[in-house]
């Protein structure tokens, strides 16, 4: 930890930084219930008193769709919300939420009707629909359940031409646009202007983020699994540490 703690404290004295955080999992621990999930109060503080300071942006970086990740998190400008994996942005600087073309929305909505019909009566599996994509969600079904309906996601759905598929933890995600957290981390850290970033994430959807960060730059995978970033830590209470932290010395 203390590595970690070295490095916050180093990339806290750049002149421009940005930080960026997956929700769920990161800032909100992870519930059954994905309407019921709350950021940690401590983070929450630490988050909005950093996106005050001069030359410092904020960003959440989320699977959820926008307006979920608006109503669950509370957060709102300064903050930055970026949704969708990055296919939905706050605000027209950085290109807005998602806009399809005829395709692209004739496909999403074959999609939507195709996997409502696959799910259809397997207990615990929900989906989640988004502008340009639906996540089937399979959390809170039975593992051979959730194992049976993802499979068939995968074959079927997934495959279609022109859907992405992104797996998560006990989730699928489909969509009818190419986007990652990525690329979408790219835009927010040329936008900035960052000299430097801080990036949390854990998920599996995070280490595209994590695979983009720069010399400098500073990775936390929050929990366990294989990961490319260089540190860890084990909860979203230790981020919330680290949010301090890194607040503690920007501010002074």
């Amino acid at each position: 930890m203390s590595a970690l703690h070295d490095a916050v404290r180093r990339v806290a004295t750049v002149p421009r930084l940005l930080v960026a955080l997956d929700f769920d999992g990161v800032l909100a621990p992870i519930v059954d219930v994905p309407s019921d999930a709350r950021p940690l109060p401590a983070a929450a503080a630490a988050l909005g008193s950093l996106a005050t300071l001069p030359d410092t942006t904020v960003a959440m970086l989320s699977g959820r769709g926008l307006a979920d990740l608006a109503a669950v998190s509370g957060l709102g400008a300064p903050i930055r919300l970026v949704g969708s994996h990055g296919g939905e942005f706050d605000g027209t600087d950085l290109g807005g939420a998602a806009v399809l073309d005829d395709d692209r929305r004739a496909l999403l909505d074959s999609l939507t009707v195709e996997l409502t019909e696959l799910v259809d009566g397997e207990p615990g599996v929900a989906l989640e629909r988004k502008p340009a994509g639906v996540a089937v969600h399979v959390r809170n079904a039975a593992p051979d359940v959730g194992a049976r309906v993802l499979d068939a996601v995968r074959v079927g759905p997934a495959a279609r031409p022109g859907v992405a598929s992104t797996p998560g933890k006990a989730v699928l995600d489909l969509a009818v646009l190419s986007v990652n957290k990525g690329t979408a981390l790219d835009v927010l850290r040329d936008r900035a202007g960052a000299d430097a970033v801080l990036f949390a994430g854990d998920d599996v959807t995070d280490e595209s983020a994590f695979a983009r960060l720069h010399t400098g730059d500073v990775g936390v995978k929050v929990g366990d699994g294989d990961t490319a970033a260089a540190h860890r830590v084990a909860d979203p209470a230790e981020v919330a540490q680290l949010l301090e932290l890194l607040l503690s010395v920007r501010a002074g």
